[in-house]
């Protein structure tokens, strides 16, 4: 990706800025079932959601873009992100007793730090919550895919939102009659780490020119990787700690689960991922999604269990599988048939 010249951002860009601000709560909080539709959909729980993820992948993706970099600093800056929302703002990375949190705020609990929950939620937001939807975005908008979305003005106000957010969650949440104040010591640190994962993103080298896409009939298998690696992430967090296997080697499987899927995707790729065909992204990211597209109707099943009203997320689901359908239909229709070569004349 390389950067837009001009500073600011041409008005017919921001139909994508508009999308992506609003598709990643919805991906990250809403189909995930964090926040199920009747808490998403209220308007004020929305506007802090959208100034939280939204303002946050926009960001992302401009100073990906300025830096002239490729999809390992929006990894880098995702992880970065995650530490921003779950350690700075919800500070459930910190709080043994965040309503989400449940036995891994003691199965992991040490120095002030629930380590396997804050292992698992990095890597759920640097991939699902911000590398899926950037990527979703420019599928559906191909021809602003190497360009920038919003100019200089936008930037501050997209930074000053999501500082508002971070502030008001490190008041307020998870109670804003008895807050949780986090280990300062451990406050400090993630601050100091953030910064750190923002200078290592911008220093890492720029991307290799594309070399060519994969093979399209591995389409489905790219899909079957992303889906069982996705699997296996949530699998490994929501069951090992249920067992007698101790804290570090559950992260330790969780990360050979993640490092395994992405040797299986590069392998069936081809390619580096910066080049990828329009339809091996979109694969990828079906795959992803579909774990949380199977889990919809579970969670709204299982709302009798929950604290909280988990109605609709049947519908929620069934329309990021047609969303998904739509897209990979109309990719479809805009990929060339591939050529064809004639036979050599005969001698």
């Amino acid at each position: 990706m390389q950067p837009e010249p001009t500073a600011a951002a041409p008005r017919h860009y921001r139909a994508p800025a508009w999308a992506l601000f609003f598709l990643v709560p919805a991906v990250g909080e809403l189909l995930s079932g964090s926040s199920p539709p009747v808490e998403f959909f209220n308007p004020f729980t929305l506007l802090l959601l959208a100034a939280l993820y939204g303002g946050g992948a926009l960001l992302i993706r401009e100073w990906t873009l300025a830096w002239g970099k490729g999809w390992p600093t929006l990894i880098v800056l995702g992880v970065a992100y995650a530490i921003v929302e779950e350690g700075l703002c919800c500070k459930s990375f910190f709080d043994p007793h965040w309503p989400d949190v449940g036995i891994l705020g003691t199965y992991g609990h040490w120095l002030g730090v629930n380590w396997v929950w804050a292992a698992h939620l990095t890597g759920y937001h640097a991939v699902i919550s911000i590398l899926v939807p950037i990527t979703l975005v420019e599928l559906v908008f191909p021809d602003q895919r190497d360009t920038r979305w919003v100019g200089p003005r936008m930037r501050w106000l997209l930074a000053l939102g999501l500082t508002a957010v971070v502030v008001l969650g490190f008041l307020v949440f998870p109670d804003a009659r008895q807050p949780f104040r986090p280990p300062p010591v451990g406050y400090a640190l993630a601050v100091l780490t953030v910064g750190a994962l923002v200078w290592l993103a911008a220093h890492l080298p720029a991307p290799a020119p594309a070399s060519g896409a994969g093979a399209p009939m591995r389409l489905v298998w790219l899909g079957v990787a992303a889906f069982l690696g996705t699997l296996g992430w949530f699998l490994v967090f929501w069951v090992l700690p249920h067992t007698p296997v101790p804290p570090a080697a559950t992260v330790g499987l969780g990360l050979s689960c993640a490092g395994v899927a992405a040797a299986v995707i590069h392998r069936l790729a081809g390619v580096d991922p910066a080049g990828l065909a329009p339809l091996q992204r979109w694969a990828l990211c079906a795959g992803a999604l579909l774990f949380f597209i199977l889990l919809a109707p579970i969670q709204e099943a299982t709302n009798a269990q929950r604290p909280d009203n988990t109605t609709g997320m049947t519908a929620v689901g069934l329309v990021f599988l047609l969303g998904l359908l739509w897209l990979g239909r109309r990719l479809r229709r805009a990929t060339p048939p591939p050529a064809l070569v004639a036979p050599p004349p005969r001698a």
